[in-house]
């Protein structure tokens, strides 16, 4: 079996999917009730063997690294902002925790493989951000792993930034695709 099939096996995007969902749960569930190691423990370990399952691992790791970069600077620019806040971390107030930036990592890993299919599809790829990725901080919120202290703004700069960020990611995950025969 080809990677390329192996990518499109339903098994393999299973697996990444409930993944994603597996470490989404420990980052935030820990970060909010005092276990800030939980979450980026299991995403270091569905990184390894996502890493590990790539036909080109250096281009995965590359892609892997940018996607986080940038998730990582529009949630500190959130929390720079002071228009969020973790009130659980042990880091400084001004500084981004850990599991958020785990966070990124991991759902950077979905899409060369379970999210693949939007790459054709930047516009529904966008759409289905400006919800689900606000809809993701907000089960955050609930979970009181973090605070919205000016709701107001942040609904809104997160419906934008998801916008962005979406098609952004998927294009740098075509460019730096460690599951294509062709990297």
């Amino acid at each position: 079996m080809t990677i390329e099939a192996m990518v499109a096996s339903g098994r393999h995007r299973l697996l990444n999917f409930l993944g994603f969902e597996l470490c989404w749960f420990a980052c935030v569930i820990g970060g909010a009730h005092g276990f800030p190691w939980l979450g980026p423990l299991l995403v270091v370990l569905f990184v390894a063997w996502h890493i590990g399952m790539a036909t080109d691992r250096f281009s995965e790791w590359r892609f892997l690294l940018i996607g986080t970069f940038l998730g990582s600077i529009f949630d500190q620019c959130l929390l720079s902002a002071e228009w969020v806040s973790y009130p659980h971390s042990f880091l400084p107030d001004w500084l981004l925790p850990p599991w958020m930036i785990a966070l990124w990592a991991v759902f950077c890993c979905t899409l060369n493989i379970s999210m693949r299919w939007l790459r054709p599809y930047p516009f529904l790829a966008m759409v289905i951000a400006t919800c689900g990725g606000p809809l993701s901080y907000f089960g955050g919120v609930k979970l009181h792993a973090m605070v919205w202290l000016r709701p107001d703004y942040v609904m809104p700069v997160l419906i934008i930034g998801w916008a962005i960020l979406m098609p952004v990611l998927l294009k740098l995950s075509a460019i730096f695709d460690g599951y294509s025969e062709k990297s």
